[in-house]
């Protein structure tokens, strides 16, 4: 994609789109879906040559751009192409990213960082640099894919349900905020999708003895998982089409049996905890 002048090339047929991560797993499920609806869609990846098939299919209302979410000056750069192209974003997705597996102990200053960097740094740098096109056209959707993991977490997936966490406490805030502006903001929560992260895109911190029993079965898991998953990317991103067509635009969409499951039964444990402290938790006042 390339812009010759300052001017629009040529007008975006229905909404556009700007999609991080869109070359497999979610990303590529949710472009498919948004073209398929008469969208234009700006699919950006590390290497965007693996979406060349899809400009092709689409002419005029595709385009592949190169990008590292973790880069804040090309993320930049990416946001004012498509304006300077388009004129607008009206929907970003933030989905690029990845699995980590290892106990709390076992995980580097390095690996959080990065993972960090990847997961809340990266969709912030996005969402700043949209969101002034957003609020100058009055609408806009900011789809940010957290997981089920973005609620709750459990042995050796602290460091990734840290950084889903982080973002989801973020843009419960950003909703509010951006509100006004007539602005939406949907966290996604999937479980077990078939979208290559627990592949190519799981990292695993080297591991330790001491762990052995109960890190070691969420490594096992994961070992054996990918491709066997029980979600169908293609349904998650119609699940996500239609609720940025909803009136109110739900703040969470958890999807599949697996992430509504345990969030139910992690809403339930949480507000038991939270009624059998009651008194205590109430007791703290100046007398």
């Amino acid at each position: 994609m390339t812009v010759d002048n300052g001017a629009p090339a040529r007008p975006a047929a229905g909404r556009v789109w700007l999609i991080t991560g869109a070359s497999s797993g979610f990303g590529r499920a949710i472009a498919e879906a948004a073209l398929a609806a008469g969208d234009t869609v700006v699919a950006t990846a590390r290497r965007p040559e693996a979406i060349d098939d899809l400009v092709a299919a689409h002419p005029g209302r595709a385009a592949a751009l190169r990008l590292d979410v973790t880069d804040p000056a090309r993320v930049a750069a990416v946001v004012a192409e498509v304006i300077l192209w388009y004129g607008r974003v009206d929907v970003l997705v933030n989905n690029a990213g990845r699995s980590q597996i290892g106990a709390v102990e076992e995980t580097t200053d390095k690996e959080l960082r990065d993972l960090m960097e990847l997961h809340l740094f990266g969709p912030v740098a996005l969402v700043r640099a949209v969101l002034p096109h957003m609020r100058r056209q009055g609408s806009g959707a900011i789809v940010q894919m957290s997981s089920m993991g973005g609620q709750l977490s459990f042995a050796g997936f602290g460091a990734y349900s840290a950084t889903k966490c982080a973002l989801e406490g973020l843009s419960e805030a950003l909703a509010e905020e951006v509100a006004p502006f007539g602005v939406k903001v949907l966290i996604v929560e999937p479980g077990a999708f078939r979208t290559g992260l627990f592949g190519d895109a799981l990292y695993r911190s080297d591991a330790m003895e001491a762990y052995r029993e109960t890190v070691g079965p969420t490594r096992s898991m994961a070992s054996g998982a990918d491709g066997k998953q029980p979600g169908d990317p293609a349904k998650a991103a119609a699940a996500i089409l239609a609720a940025l067509q909803a009136d109110p635009v739900p703040l969470r969409l958890p999807l599949g049996d697996d992430a509504v499951d345990a969030l139910v039964s992690h809403a339930d444990r949480v507000r038991a905890e939270l009624l059998a402290w009651e008194p205590v938790a109430r007791d703290t006042a100046f007398g």
